[in-house]
């Protein structure tokens, strides 16, 4: 399935080359039936719903509508075998939201695997030669 780009994946300014004349870049993420399940987006608004306890937080410490969040975080519950994120309704402290066990090993996967592939574009960028 093709990666759909909805537009907010502008064209970013990158990084010195480090002094080689090219550089080769790609990024990971899982795809499953409804599209995209599981990217650096995804994957680092559940570190902040994590880090602050609140999807309302984390959304807007990521600059994003709650809206669009809760969105995320619907899609990858409902694609995944067990919920990635749980919420907790009202009490003394209000209720919010947190990352389960599952997205907690979701998270540690990407991350890994997001390591490995870096590495890789390193060692590909270091052996091309156009020579």
């Amino acid at each position: 399935m093709p990666h759909r780009d909805s537009g907010r994946n502008k064209q970013r300014k990158l990084p010195p080359l480090k002094g080689r004349p090219f550089e080769l870049r790609g990024r990971i993420w899982f795809d499953a039936a409804e599209g995209t399940f599981l990217g650096h987006g995804r994957v680092a608004l559940m570190e902040h719903i994590r880090e602050l306890g609140s999807i309302t937080k984390a959304a807007k410490a990521m600059g994003m509508s709650y809206r669009h969040a809760w969105r995320l975080i619907d899609s990858m519950n409902r694609q995944a075998p067990h919920p990635f994120v749980i919420t907790v309704k009202g009490g003394a402290k209000g209720g919010g939201a947190r990352v389960t066990e599952h997205g907690e090993r979701a998270i540690e996967l990407f991350r890994q695997l997001d390591r490995e592939f870096r590495e890789f574009l390193e060692e590909k960028t270091r052996s091309a030669s156009f020579d």
